[in-house]
């Protein structure tokens, strides 16, 4: 005759992971004197902003031959933008390439439709170089980044 076999009795401590999780939550939550609180970057707070891409849509697009291999990237552009948030395209460089050279063409040509909202400083818009990433990923997982 055959028994029914039942569970082991619950162990009256928790698993080893969840007593290591426990742990590094109470050692993150202590503070001491040596602690600094961040100020706060609420954006109603802050008078230093980078330009800001306003475009609703992203107006890159995709090049077809490397979306149907998956191949993804990420191109760094470096933009220049006056008080008014206009673009000075012929300030434009490829800061960073993807490895694609097709990826950075798509980056650069679509440079013409990008709008900005002005850099601020102190809250006043100024004119402002910097560093766009624009990023090409593949909507299904697995694809190749260089």
């Amino acid at each position: 005759m055959t028994h029914p076999s039942f569970p082991p009795p619950a162990s009256p401590f928790p698993p080893r992971r969840a007593l290591l999780a426990l742990l590094a939550l109470a050692a993150c939550n202590r503070s001491s004197a040596d602690t600094v609180a961040l100020p706060d970057e609420s954006p109603s707070r802050r008078g230093d902003d980078a330009p800001v891409m306003v475009n609703p849509e992203s107006p890159v697009e995709y090049p077809a031959a490397l979306y149907a291999r998956g191949i993804e990237g990420k191109v760094v552009l470096r933009l220049f933008v006056d008080e008014t948030g206009q673009l000075k395209s012929d300030s434009t460089r490829v800061a960073e390439s993807s490895g694609y050279p097709a990826l950075d063409s798509a980056a650069l040509a679509a440079v013409s439709s990008f709008r900005f909202a002005p850099a601020l400083r102190n809250g006043t818009a100024v004119p402002a170089t910097f560093l766009q990433p624009v990023h090409f990923r593949h909507p299904e997982t697995g694809g190749v980044t260089p």
